[in-house]
């Protein structure tokens, strides 16, 4: 048998983990596949930190990332060396996952050169261009290149037929949920290091744990997140926020100005993803934007406050895990406030099914991989 290569592409540390139990997967099938890795790195920090937690190998690193980078400046260079990168692999299949630039541009760069594309977590939609921008426009246009759809749940599957895309759609679950489950077990048994002691000072503490990230709330959306925050911090003397905060300026500026100087406010250079779901499974609340989180949180248990105006992942609105409230100040403080005074609430949220998966999706892609590219073409 002619082993088939396989191309993975990604550029930030949600790809990274999203698509590490894949990569694994693949590699542990290595009789089948020849797996090739390349990172980008339009997010280089980040996304090194979560290469260090996974730990497979990584061939080619474009190294794209350049400080308040144009999303122009970005499209263009990740075009022109995911391209270089196809040239000389010349790979099968190209994988790609999620709604970044990196995958948008692998998916161009791939459909020019007449390769197969595999999209993992494909389907979701906000059918707003705008929210989340311009992750719905880069959703789409791979949306329309893939010739796997690898969609998370029935719902993202029905966005795709509606949409009339060509090549093949299946249901696998979302492999975040993999990752979690993997790194859960992980740190339950050798717990990392976390740069805060919850055990002095913050002992017997309400724990909401904060992320933030999302390019259309940058300025005043940014600005209302934090004036909530400290709103809230200064009425609940019991609780305390954790904050990682991301390395974009047009985060850390707003963070740091609003939120810095509070006792109960503890902002933190962004963690390692073993850390973080440490973290996560300590805490008491989730409040984000990150659209990851709303799929992990559910998994340990945590309700979650979403801060954004839309989401592609209504699942877990839908089914009570989460909470859609926005950039407003008032319904960040309304909404955080009604968790911290009813810890009923907050059980009940937490007890809800997580409607991302099972842990298994990682698995189902490949083995869908093999029986696509690999059986089908030996019969044939």
């Amino acid at each position: 048998m002619n082993k088939k290569t396989v191309l993975v592409t990604f550029g930030t540390r949600p790809e990274v983990i999203k698509l590490a139990p894949v990569v694994m997967e693949l590699l542990r099938r290595n009789q089948v596949f020849n797996t090739i890795v390349c990172a980008t790195a339009q997010h280089r920090q980040m996304l090194d930190q979560a290469l260090h937690t996974f730990e497979f190998p990584v061939q080619y690193d474009l190294d794209l990332m350049k400080d308040n980078q144009s999303l122009v400046d970005l499209t263009t260079r990740a075009m022109s060396g995911l391209d270089k990168v196809i040239e000389k692999v010349k790979p099968d299949v190209l994988l790609i996952q999620g709604d970044t630039t990196t995958a948008m541009c692998g998916a161009l760069a791939g459909f020019y050169r007449r390769i197969m594309i595999g999209h993992v977590e494909a389907g979701l939609r906000t059918d707003n261009k705008f929210s989340p921008y311009p992750e719905e426009i880069n959703r789409r246009i791979i949306g329309q290149l893939a010739d796997f759809h690898f969609a998370p749940t029935e719902r993202a599957k029905k966005a795709l037929e509606r949409e009339n895309v060509t090549g093949k759609i299946f249901v696998t679950g979302n492999t975040v949920i993999d990752a979690l489950l993997w790194v859960k077990d992980r740190v339950t048994k050798f717990p990392p290091e976390i740069p805060i002691d919850l055990n002095m000072g913050f002992a017997g503490k309400t724990i909401v744990l904060v992320t933030g990230h999302r390019r259309e709330s940058f300025g005043e959306g940014f600005e209302n997140i934090c004036h909530a925050i400290r709103e809230v911090a200064e009425h609940y003397p019991e609780v305390v926020f954790i904050y990682p905060v991301h390395m974009n300026p047009n985060v850390r500026k707003p963070v740091t100005n609003i939120l810095g100087d509070h006792p109960r406010i503890v902002l933190l250079e962004p963690l390692g993803y073993e850390q973080f779901v440490w973290l996560m499974n300590r805490s008491d609340i989730v409040l984000t934007d990150s659209g990851g989180i709303q799929e992990e949180a559910p998994s340990l248990g945590k309700p979650v406050l979403v801060m954004r105006e839309t989401t592609e992942r209504p699942e877990g609105i839908e089914q009570g895990n989460a909470k859609l409230v926005g950039v407003k100040k008032e319904n960040i403080v309304n909404n955080l406030m009604m968790l911290l005074d009813n810890p009923e609430l907050r059980m009940k949220m937490g007890k809800k099914r997580n409607p991302y998966g099972d842990g298994k999706a990682s698995l189902r892609i490949v083995d869908i991989l093999e029986s696509e590219i690999v059986t089908s073409q030996t019969e044939n």
